[in-house]
């Protein structure tokens, strides 16, 4: 293994970055590249960057590891076979929300599910940029798009929520512009051991900028933003002034400085909460009117992984294959024809050294 101090020059590949002038991609890569020296705990040559297709899925020509470009949607299994292939690799996945949860979402539910050890990173820009602006699955209900000229009909989908439906052992979310909390998320991404989840709202200038402006905006964002911390309080506004309570099960927003809340009646996050109700409920803010949009790690918890699973019982049945008797391969392993023959020439050996003519007698090994 090289032990020269690697930099982000080192996770660059030597391909030209084509992305469209101020696409939120950029940050992204560059996130990536500058936190990789300071998180990567194996060889550079054990990285790998798989995509699917779409704008994100450039992602692997980019950056100085191995990888590939793979096909519409099946980025996870095509992940999930290179990790269960080499338990070695640390395998990451850069895919779209056009990618990932239209003709991908089977793949990735059941990646989910069965907590194989891969880090996904969700390019989420609720459009088709690669196709030129149509409605992706996360686009809002009633999107004016090329294919729907009068709106979009359907309901999006949650990714978080999806995520947590199928129970990924880490779940987070962060934003293309606030480049130091997006850093941190993928540290927590990539020490992670599971399937690792992290939403990125990224910004297509394109065909659907602004799409996140008020989480970006400094006139707007503190007070549509909660930043989520484990163990603190459920806290936001440019003054701190509101905060989320539970009413039984339903949030609501309450003002902690009329006298009628306190900060005490604030619900306090607990990312590591092996219940799902709370990422449940954290999840549902982006479809709550006058709810902010939590931002940071919703969920993580600790279980074996897939492949843990997978080596654990294949090396089991090798030993319990290895346990074979000299009498189970006497009586069990051997075919019967050999076995008849074995029969044949002992009682031959037999009747010529003792010249027992009864010997000879079918019903003697019976």
């Amino acid at each position: 293994m090289n032990t020269e101090k690697l930099t982000a020059k080192d996770f660059a590949s030597d391909q030209e970055v084509r992305w469209c002038p101020g696409c939120g991609n950029y940050s992204i890569l560059a996130q990536v590249q500058r936190t990789f020296p300071e998180i990567i705990e194996v060889p550079k040559e054990n990285i790998v960057w798989i995509s699917g297709i779409g704008c994100s899925s450039r992602f692997p020509y980019y950056m100085g590891t191995y990888g590939f470009h793979g096909i519409h949607g099946r980025a996870p299994v095509l992940a999930a076979g290179v990790k269960l292939a080499n338990p070695k690799l640390d395998v990451w996945v850069a895919t779209g929300d056009g990618d990932l949860l239209s003709i991908g979402g089977n793949h990735f539910i059941h990646a989910c599910r069965k907590n194989i050890d891969l880090k996904v990173l969700l390019f989420n820009n609720q459009i088709y940029g690669l196709t030129k602006g149509q409605y992706s699955p996360t686009s809002e209900r009633g999107k004016i798009t090329k294919t729907t000229p009068y709106g979009s009909v359907d309901y999006p989908f949650n990714p978080t929520l999806l995520a947590t439906g199928a129970d990924a052992t880490f779940i987070a979310r962060s934003i293309d512009r606030n480049t130091k909390h997006l850093q941190e998320m993928i540290k927590r991404v990539a020490k992670h051991k599971g399937l690792a989840f992290l939403e990125i709202y990224q910004n297509c200038n394109i065909f659907n900028d602004g799409a996140f402006s008020l989480l970006t905006e400094k006139d707007t964002k503190d007070d549509n933003v909660l930043m989520l911390e484990h163990n603190q309080p459920m806290v936001f506004g440019k003054n701190k002034d509101k905060g989320i309570k539970l009413d039984g099960l339903k949030p609501i927003v309450v003002d902690i400085t009329n006298g009628k809340y306190s900060i005490n009646d604030v619900l306090v996050h607990d990312e590591f909460d092996e219940s799902p109700l709370r990422a449940t409920i954290l999840s549902s803010f982006t479809t709550l009117p006058g709810f902010p949009t939590p931002v940071g790690v919703f969920r993580q918890i600790f279980k074996p992984t897939y492949g843990q699973g997978l080596t654990e019982q294949i090396e089991e049945i090798r030993r319990e294959k290895a346990k074979v008797t000299w009498k189970k391969f006497c009586l069990a392993e051997i075919p019967g024809k050999l076995i008849e023959l074995f029969k044949f020439e002992l009682l031959l050996n037999l009747k010529l050294l003792f010249g027992l003519e009864f010997l000879s007698s079918p019903f003697i090994f019976k």
